[in-house]
């Protein structure tokens, strides 16, 4: 499925925690294979980290504290500018050029159009 939404977007928590809820925020990581996305000071959980060594290198005990991911359904995009709700979703410019033709469609006339009158040449040679 497509994702709608980006890294570096704004967006908005329609559901979820109350804490949370009606959050704006940036999208730090997206995730397609889960349909989930990772909001900035959304969702944030506590790790309890025991002491480990991997390759040489001493991860410290203690308690980290993170965003989880929440489900892509649940956030909304907002317009930068006014903070409200983005009602238009992505369109390439060409698609925008095709809406906007739409739109806006030719519009005819409905008066007919005042025909001059015709003047032969014959008729002007005899009037003289």
């Amino acid at each position: 499925m497509k994702m709608k939404i980006r890294k570096g977007d704004r967006v908005r928590v329609m559901t979820g925690d109350k804490a949370d809820k009606d959050k704006v925020g940036e999208v730090i990581r997206v995730i397609p294979s889960e349909n989930r996305v990772v909001v900035q000071g959304v969702n944030m959980v506590k790790k309890h980290q025991k002491q480990m060594q991997s390759g040489g290198r001493t991860i410290p005990s203690g308690i980290r504290e993170f965003e989880a991911p929440i489900d892509l359904s649940n956030v909304v995009l907002v317009d930068r500018a006014s903070k409200k709700e983005a009602k238009e979703t992505r369109q390439t410019k060409k698609a925008k050029a095709e809406t906007a033709e739409k739109k806006t469609p030719r519009r005819r006339s409905t008066t007919p159009k005042a025909e001059k009158p015709s003047v032969d040449k014959d008729s002007e040679a005899k009037a003289e």
